[in-house]
Parts: structure tokens; C-alpha cells; sequence
């Protein structure tokens, strides 16, 4: 049997391509260092899984409501009214396994054929694949370089046509780890504002923040009506395989959201959702503490790429990615990907993963200890010298 068309649309992520090759080729006995997987190499605080284990003790094991238990997204309505200034009920909260379901649900249940949608390139790749899935039109708007992978407001202007309904925005961002600032942040509101076009604010990476703050176009006035707050516990809490995400909109939206969760998923898992109640109210220590140890990593991996003959770094302001510019060394960015991997042993992005506009560039993670960051920068040197 043939598979339907639209299966012809659908990218994938491609961290998890490499990560596949990477284990083969440990198993095989080669050592790999892995800075391709987007994830925290911290445990889930103890808190949190004490929390867990507790919710399984006292009988979170079954079905719970499509939009989640109403005790959690109560709590996530009192976190976000309080992070940004704005009243939010519970009845405006979908809680998801992960935060991926909230990006496909959203643009599913909003975006019909032929409509255009604007996302940032080099970006998140789930973006681009789904807006294809469903027969819509992507416009990608170009994070350059020499602006800090920051949209340009004025290419925004340029993009947007009576075609447009939605524009993706993802701060801070993946895979540069650049962060909209507030005087972009209120630009494009006053450019959205009023427009039948939604946002879907990508923020899953608002807490790993090393310079400045973190600035949501939902709390801009005006704007919570057109926003799709997107955001989970990945990344901040080092849950990633827990599978909890959530998304905050208006009302009536996060009703269809919830029946398109009824259709798929019938609910998130109940015990993690209890899990996700201790890691918002309970301390936050060790958030802070794997923060700062991004930071002492990324000041390591800045400094040790810059010093290698052509590779140029910025540094990010979030996440916990660098983008460097390997246009110098003369090689297509994904054969350089293959070479580090099975040269040197360090599974790296080519920046092609992350849309056209990512040519030129790979995507390190430095979610690894700073002994094996040092390894892999010395691994990487003795490669490109051997080119």
C-alpha cells in the first residue's frame, strides 16, 4: 500500500538522525563525544521526582482530562499571570506531552491550505515540516549573522500578505541561541496587533537566559488575544523524557486544542502532571545552578571555536547552543557534519538541519561537561588540520 502525499511533506528533526548514527558507530567502539541532541545532561531535580513517585503512590495512574488536571493548569495560569503581568484562567491552559504537540496542534487547528505562515531561518525544524503537512505555504524570515540571528522588523514588514496567519517566533532561539529584545518584541506586536494573523511564541528555553531578560510578546498589551504561548519542562528542569509541555491562548481556541488532544493523545500522562506541579512551585535551585554552569560551558566553547582557523562564533545570549560559521574551512556544512563524526568523533548539526538559510553553519550543544567540550574542540582542530 502507498503511503498518503502529505507523508511526503513531513521533515523530521534531525538530532535525532545523527544521535542514531552516533550509537552505531559507539557500538562498533568508536568514542563519540555528543553535542548534537538538544537535551540537559543534568538529572530531573530530586524534588521532582520524589513528586512523581509520589503521585504513582497515591494512584496517578489513570486518565485524566484532555486539557489536564485542573490543579496543574491552575498552577501554570498562576505562574504565567504572575511571570508576565496578565490575567490568565486555567480554562486557558492545554497541557501536552511535550511542548512539540501545542506547535503541530496550533497550526493544525489555524493554518488551512495555502496560507502562509512566517518562521525564523535558520529555526526550529518541526516548524517548517509541519506548515508543509498541512498544504500551507512557509516564508521563512532570515536570522542573519551580522544582526545576531535577530529578526529584522523590517523584513517582517515585507513578509507579511493577505495571505499570512501566522508568524512563529522562538525566543530564545534554536539553534542560535539569539533573544528577541524588548524593542523587537514590542515592534512586532505593534506590527501584528490587529491583524487576523496569530503568534506562536516558542519559549521553552525562557529560563536559560545568560544576558539581559526574557521578553514575551504575550505579556505586550493587547497581544494575549493573538498569542499562543508555547512552553514546557524539557529544558528548564532537565525533563525530557518525561514528555510535559503546555500552551496558553485564549478560551475558545484552547478548547479545540483540547479536543485535538482527545483525538490523539487522549490526555498527558496524570503522575507527570503532578510532577509538573512541584517543579513550578517547589525550589528552583538547581535550575539556577545548571544555568550557570551553560554559562561557565558556553564561555569554553565560544573561546575554544574562535581559536581554530575557520570557524568564527558569536556568543548566544540563550539556550544552550553555539552556530558557528565554518564557511572558511571550503566544505559543505553537512559533509563537515559526516567528517567530525566519523573523523573525529564529535556529533555535531550541519546548520541545512535547521532550514536553507542555516548553509555555512553547525549547531553545537554544550549540554556536556566542560572535560569533553575541551576534547571535542581538540578533536575538531586536528580535523580541519588534516583537511
Amino acid at each position: 500500500m502507498k503511503l498518503a502525499n502529505r507523508m511526503g511533506k513531513l521533515g523530521t528533526e534531525t538530532a535525532f538522525v545523527v544521535l542514531a548514527k552516533a550509537k552505531a558507530l559507539e557500538a562498533q567502539g568508536k568514542d563519540v563525544i555528543h553535542l548534537e541532541i538538544g537535551e540537559p545532561d543534568f538529572d530531573t531535580p530530586k524534588n521532582i521526582r520524589e513528586a512523581a513517585k509520589r503521585a504513582l503512590d497515591e494512584g496517578y495512574t489513570h486518565y485524566g482530562p484532555s486539557a489536564g488536571f485542573p490543579a496543574f493548569r491552575e498552577v501554570i495560569a498562576q505562574e504565567i499571570s504572575k511571570r508576565w503581568g496578565v490575567s490568565v484562567t486555567p480554562e486557558q491552559v492545554v497541557v501536552t506531552p511535550g511542548a512539540k504537540p501545542i506547535m503541530f496542534f496550533a497550526i493544525l487547528a489555524l493554518i488551512n491550505s495555502g496560507d502562509e505562515v512566517i518562521y525564523p531561518n535558520p529555526g526550529f525544524p518541526i516548524y517548517e515540516s509541519v506548515i508543509n503537512l498541512v498544504g500551507a505555504n512557509p516564508v521563512p524570515i532570515l536570522l542573519r549573522e551580522e544582526n545576531d540571528f535577530e529578526m529584522d522588523i523590517q523584513e517582517l514588514r515585507d513578509k507579511i500578505t493577505s495571505k499570512t496567519r501566522m508568524l512563529i517566533i522562538n525566543s530564545p532561539g534554536n539553534p542560535t541561541g539569539s533573544v528577541l529584545s524588548k524593542t523587537n518584541v514590542e515592534a512586532i506586536a505593534e506590527i501584528i496587533r490587529g491583524k487576523e494573523i496569530m503568534v506562536l511564541s516558542d519559549e521553552v528555553y525562557h529560563r536559560i537566559l545568560y544576558e539581559g531578560e526574557h521578553h514575551s510578546i504575550f505579556s505586550v498589551p493587547g497581544m494575549q488575544e493573538q498569542t499562543i504561548l508555547l512552553n514546557g519542562f524539557s529544558k528548564t528542569y532537565a525533563m525530557t523524557g518525561w514528555r510535559l509541555g503546555f500552551g496558553v491562548m485564549r478560551e475558545d481556541l484552547a478548547q479545540k486544542i483540547a479536543q485535538l488532544m482527545t483525538n490523539s493523545n487522549s490526555c498527558t500522562s496524570s503522575f507527570t502532571q503532578m510532577a509538573g506541579i512541584e517543579a513550578l512551585q517547589g525550589p528552583q535551585d538547581e535550575v539556577d545552578r545548571m544555568v550557570a554552569e551553560f554559562r561557565r560551558r558556553r564561555q569554553v566553547i565560544v573561546e575554544g571555536l574562535n581559536a581554530i582557523d575557520g570557524i568564527s562564533c558569536k556568543k548566544p545570549k540563550g539556550a544552550f547552543y553555539v552556530f558557528p560559521n565554518v564557511k572558511e574551512i571550503g566544505w559543505n556544512c553537512g559533509k563537515l557534519a559526516d567528517y567530525f563524526l566519523e573523523k573525529a568523533g564529535v556529533a555535531v548539526l550541519s546548520g541545512l538541519s535547521f532550514g536553507q538559510f542555516g548553509d555555512g553553519y553547525l549547531r553545537l550543544s554544550y549540554a556536556n561537561s566542560v572535560e569533553n567540550i575541551q576534547k571535542s574542540l581538540e578533536r575538531i582542530r586536528d580535523a580541519i588540520a588534516a583537511i
